[in-house]
């Protein structure tokens, strides 16, 4: 098999376009919490995981946070059992507002190429995007920075929780 170029984009499959293109698009009128026009409610972060995996981490208002991955793989329910998921998955939404005014408003939703992160910030007025470069996060604003520990927060937890089910399926 040849080598990939981190300049190649990522193998995807059709259910994995079609579930990172629903969660981009969902409607806020599900939470039933009453948003400000442009208020976030909705993160979508893609983050490039080595040479072939690709991870969509999709994360709501509500606390839901949900994994998906290039190839098909998923990891979802985390936030109906484990509490610390749901609280910072809600820290990182609500601390979105922080960076929206950093972001470009979009109406295509690209994936990464190399090792960039792509967030969509979603809102009623819109979808935003910003991207970040993990090597030289140190250097984006204070703003940005918040939010990319954030998400790291967020993932950390989410293996937390993966950690968890594991121990309880024995």
């Amino acid at each position: 098999m040849a080598r990939r170029s981190p300049l190649d984009r990522y193998s995807v499959t059709q259910q994995y376009l079609m579930t990172r293109g629903q969660a981009i698009t969902f409607p806020s009128k599900y939470f039933k919490i009453k948003l400000q026009p442009n208020e976030v409610y909705g993160v979508v972060i893609d983050m490039p995981m080595g040479n072939s995996v690709l991870t969509t981490m999709v994360s709501f208002i509500n606390g839901a946070t949900n994994l998906y991955f290039n190839m098909g793989g998923e990891y979802t329910g985390a936030s109906q059992k484990y509490v610390n998921l749901v609280q910072a998955t809600r820290t990182l939404v609500l601390y979105s507002n922080n960076i929206l005014s950093q972001c470009e408003k979009v109406k295509s939703y690209d994936l990464p190429i190399g090792n960039k992160h792509f967030a969509y910030l979603i809102t009623n007025k819109g979808v935003y995007k910003t991207e970040f470069l993990p090597a030289t996060v140190a250097q984006e604003s204070p703003e940005k920075r918040g939010f990319f520990n954030l998400y790291q927060k967020v993932l950390a937890e989410v293996r937390n929780c993966q950690l968890k089910d594991q121990a309880s399926r024995g």
